[in-house]
């Protein structure tokens, strides 16, 4: 347990070096210190203490290490090694250091040829800080050639947005918790500098004791967390046209330029597509860019080219743009402290900023998936560790996908999870157990589950309307939430000062909107390849499908998580469309004060159905799956996809795939496309064995063995694909998740003499 120690009162002789180096960062001559930042690189540099550092964003963090470190390397320390969790991050980071002559680089995935160069750097000690993610820990090459010099040399370790660390943070890391071993090997006296803005009292004292691991004490630096440039408000608009709607018109009107935050990437290309065609300039920015598309757009709303960078959390940590003008969020992020940490990108350099929340109703079952895909299933864990407890040589994370029925990215926060807590670790070629024990801490998972719980509901309750008797002031509920003593009312927020943004939307925006979400079709990928390792299955394939048991690329009116009809097709369908069970135990207590906000209650009401509406997706056939034959409206959709299909041919004939869980909307969608487009219905291909086992979701090599052989086409059907034979047929069903049933179910027509099949569904679920 680490103790608080006292905080060192910097020299006279050191303060004036410290101002000098801060005003050639900055490039302020007559710039000062502001309050905390002189005491916590006196902690450094004279006590060489461990310190924590929460302050407010835009408050000067930085500064701090890099004033600390040019202190230190003029008193012979060596480099500075710096944890920081973003690539954003790390490059604005270089530059401010470059302009304090401090040299600083980067190693990441983004510049790995440059790698040789940066460890000769390091051999010559002509490095000043070394910038690493988190992950960068776990590489194999750089823990065994340069990690163990580097610790040897180090002259101060700084672990940036150190909320990574706990598990109690809006945005834990498991790589984030290899730094408390990392601290144990450090010589003594070694300065260690941990910094955020966004934690509570729980997460502090998270991570001061593992900041004092070995029984160091550690100094806190704390300061308030109000941002005085910042207006806050939130506008409840009913549908997702009247928020786009309201977004087209009002853009150009607010001040500067800024971000729009979108909680899922469809949601982030579909808007920046709808803004552009209304004339504004902006840009999508998702995690889907490469890194050369992400430092353009990144440059792009720096040097104001654009009005704004429609984003997810990509764009989230780090990102430095003091004039950011406003932050709007389409859709509300799971907890306040997150929110937090996302607005206060805006308004560092100018006297206001607008910040906005639009919240939506699919924000709901969207918080409900990220709840717990950080932590680890018991099942899932045994069944990796006994796999690899069993194997002669590493295993790589496909094939693990063949003892694990979990998607590739649980699967992987599941690995970094063992390797964290000394079960497994990585070496060349793959994942190997250590031979370590490890045991599924439930209690403390239930615990994290819980805190998540009551986030999300605290995110309720921030997002009630500023008329509503239960509001309290923006910025004061967020420092609250952030236990920060010195919450007061802000005076400039839409409950204090009543609201400050237009609620009007012009018809033309309005209809807009409409148009845009209306336009229904999106791109069904095939599947090129047999997964990893799928013979441990039973399934006897490999490498890549062959060509005659191919089918073509396809479409589906939509993803689920899709704005416009994604929305319409989640309540049609009765399915969040995220793969994920409810959290157990969700909203089993209310917010203070709740039942007499309608409006709050409403959304509570909400999240209780989208749990309800999961949980009948999961039932058996006898559930409550919603089922019926498929209305006017969604049939002119189909066909207006199916309109503007560039195929090369058009199909001749319409199959469906046999659909236990909505029987009569699968087969109504074939008839009723034939009818439309004049195509012969051919009827469904046969169940075998009763059809495909398991449930929707999981990893490929699962979901493929689950329907492998379990479609068949029966003499009927075979006879009429006959008279067919030189035409590609339209193979139709409800849902579209893993798409092994749509490549396993148009193999069995290819072999059936289908000389082509184009997939059609209704729905992608992402």
């Amino acid at each position: 347990m680490s103790t608080e120690a006292e905080l060192v009162t910097p020299r006279p002789d050191v303060a004036r070096e410290a101002l000098a180096v801060l005003r050639e960062l900055i490039g302020n001559p007559g710039a000062d210190f502001r309050e905390g930042q002189d005491v916590a690189i006196a902690a450094l540099v004279e006590g060489r203490q461990r310190a924590l550092v929460v302050q407010r964003t835009g408050w000067g963090k930085s500064a701090v290490y890099f004033v600390a470190t040019a202190l230190l390397r003029a008193r012979g320390g060596g480099p500075t090694l710096l944890v920081s969790p973003l690539l954003a991050l790390m490059r604005d980071q270089v530059a401010a250091a470059a302009r304090a002559g401090v040299r600083a680089v980067e190693m990441s995935s983004a510049n790995t040829t440059e790698w040789g160069e940066v460890s000769d750097r390091l051999a010559t000690d002509s490095v000043d800080v070394l910038l690493v993610s988190p992950e960068r820990l776990t590489n194999p090459r750089f823990r065994e050639e340069l990690l163990p010099d580097l610790v040897r040399r180090c002259g101060l370790l700084v672990v940036d947005e150190a909320h990574c660390i706990s598990d109690w943070g809006h945005d834990f890391r498991p790589d984030y918790r290899r730094i408390r071993d990392l601290l144990t090997q450090l010589p003594a006296g070694t300065p260690v500098l941990a910094t955020t803005a966004t934690a509570n009292e729980r997460v502090v004292a998270d991570v001061a004791e593992q900041l004092g691991a070995g029984g160091v004490d550690v100094t806190t630096v704390r300061g308030p967390l109000a941002r005085e440039s910042l207006r806050l408000g939130v506008l409840r608009l009913p549908t997702d046209r009247a928020r786009l709607g309201w977004l087209s018109a009002h853009l150009a009107a607010l001040p500067g330029s800024g971000i729009v935050y979108t909680l899922t990437v469809a949601a982030a290309e579909e808007t920046a597509a709808l803004l552009r065609e209304a004339g504004h300039d902006v840009r999508a920015y998702t995690g889907r860019l490469d890194d050369a598309e992400r430092r353009a757009a990144e440059e792009a709303l720096r040097a104001n080219e654009v009005k704004a960078l429609v984003a997810t959390s990509a764009l989230g940590m780090g990102f430095d743009k003091p004039d950011l003008g406003f932050v709007v969020h389409l859709g509300a992020p799971s907890s306040p402290v997150s929110y937090y940490q996302q607005v206060g990108r805006a308004g560092r350099a100018v006297e206001r900023a607008d910040v906005l929340l639009l919240p939506g109703p699919e924000d709901l079952a969207i918080w409900q998936w990220f709840a717990t895909s950080s932590m680890p299933r018991p099942d899932d864990a045994a069944a990796v560790l006994k796999a690899l407890r069993d194997a002669e040589k590493p295993w790589s994370t496909p094939r693990l996908e063949t003892v694990a029925n979990v998607r590739r990215t649980r699967l992987e926060l599941l690995l970094k999870v063992l390797a964290v807590d000394g079960a497994v670790e990585r070496v060349s070629g793959g994942w190997r157990a250590t031979g370590q024990e490890w045991a599924y801490d439930a209690d403390r998972y239930e615990r994290v589950a819980q805190t998540r719980e009551a986030e999300q509901k605290a995110m309720i309750a921030y997002a009630r309307p500023a008329e509503s008797p239960s509001t309290t002031c923006r910025m004061a509920f967020l420092q609250q939430s952030l236990d920060d003593p010195t919450a007061t009312a802000c005076g400039r927020c839409d409950v204090c000062a009543g609201p400050w943004y237009p609620t009007d939307i012009p018809v033309q925006a309005a209809d807009a909107a409409a148009a845009r979400l209306d336009r229904p079709g999106v791109e069904l990928a095939a599947r090129a390849q047999w997964p990893t390792g799928v013979d441990r299955l039973g399934v006897g394939v490999r490498g890549n499908i062959a060509a005659d048991d191919h089918v073509l690329t396809g479409r589906a009116v939509a993803r689920l998580t899709d704005l416009g009809w994604g929305q319409r097709l989640r309540a049609l369908l009765g399915d969040d469309g995220l793969g994920h069970e409810a959290t157990p135990g969700m909203l089993d207590q209310e917010p203070p004060g709740i039942e007499d906000d309608p409006d709050a209650a409403d959304d509570l009401g909400r999240l209780r159905g989208s749990k309800q509406a999961k949980a009948s997706v999961s039932a058996p056939p006898s559930g409550r799956s919603s089922d019926g034959p498929p209305v006017e409206a969604l049939l002119r959709a189909c066909a207006q996809v199916l309109g503007a299909w560039d195929w090369d041919r058009r199909p001749g004939a319409i199959v469906a795939i046999p659909s236990r869980r909505r029987p009569q909307l699968v087969s109504g969608l074939g008839r009723g496309l034939g009818q439309l487009g004049r195509l012969p219905y051919l009827g469904e291909l046969d169940l075998v064995n009763g059809g495909p086992t398991g449930a929707p979701g999981g990893n490929s090599a699962f979901r493929l063995a689950a329907v492998w052989e379990r479609f068949a086409v029966g003499p009927e059907l075979a006879a009429r694909l006959s008279e067919h034979g030189d035409q590609p047929i339209l193979l139709v069903d409800d849902l579209a998740d893993s798409r092994w049933t749509m490549t396993v179910a148009g193999r069995e027509l290819r072999r059936a003499g289908a000389s082509a099949v184009l997939p059609f569904v209704l729905a992608l679920t992402a």
